[in-house]
């Protein structure tokens, strides 16, 4: 442990990370020691000329013994992942050289997700979308242990939309159905189609249930890799 906390103190003093709990840096170049898969994050231990440190990026396919560039990097104190139920007392959060995302803490990821969502007022309904995997977005969150893992059909408006987040964009829909008292009126949709908000679209895609982004936010549904169609 104290030869981790030196070369932390080496990459703080040699990258120029000022002290608190994230700054900046350029890179972190090393050898991967050990590659862990958890949630949207691929976690790297990787030894640097400094000494080792853990690092996570956007998930990739990135074997042991592998040289790993960690691009545009940010040192994380005391971040803890409740996927892997391990808490860093220091980490890097960067992009993985040659790859287009990099990844970002999941608790700033979350935040922008939600950043901004009104609960209220409730919108005008939406006529239900066709076809025999057509639900309501109340539906969806009521029934959503009987839905888990099929698809489902929503229409709904756009009240929030966030791109590239983790390498996706995440849309919440409402279509007047449910209650802002116990959420069940907003779903939330992970996409790589883009929309604005105040569209009414109709979203195809798979519902997940209990969705854990690590840092304490979770979503107890949520419809995945949807196309959108207005």
């Amino acid at each position: 442990m104290m030869k981790l906390l030196l070369a932390v103190l080496l990459f703080v003093n040699a990258g120029g990370w000022a002290a608190g709990t994230a700054a900046q840096a350029r890179s972190v170049k090393g050898e991967v020691l050990e590659v862990k898969e958890a949630g949207p994050y691929t976690y790297l231990r990787l030894r640097t000329r400094e000494g080792e440190i853990w690092a996570a990026v956007s998930k990739a396919p990135v074997k042991q013994g592998a040289e790993a560039t960690i691009e545009n990097a940010t040192l994380m104190s005391n971040f803890e992942s409740k996927s892997l139920n391990r808490k860093f007392d220091r980490i890097v959060f960067g992009t993985l050289a040659g790859t287009a995302t990099g990844a970002v803490p999941a608790s700033r990821d979350a935040s922008r997700v939600h950043q901004g969502l009104s609960q209220s007022p409730e919108i005008a309904k939406v006529p239900k979308a066709q076809g025999p995997d057509a639900r309501t977005v109340a539906e969806i969150v009521a029934k959503r242990i009987d839905l888990r893992d099929k698809p489902v059909t929503v229409r709904g408006k756009v009240v929030k939309f966030t791109s590239n987040v983790m390498g996706k964009n995440w849309v919440h829909l409402r279509d007047g159905s449910g209650s802002s008292k116990d959420d069940t009126h907003d779903v939330l949709v992970t996409t790589k189609d883009q929309a604005q908000v105040g569209n009414v679209v109709v979203a195809r895609g798979v519902v997940r249930t209990d969705v854990d982004l690590g840092s304490g936010y979770t979503y107890k549904v949520l419809i995945d890799a949807a196309t959108l169609q207005q």
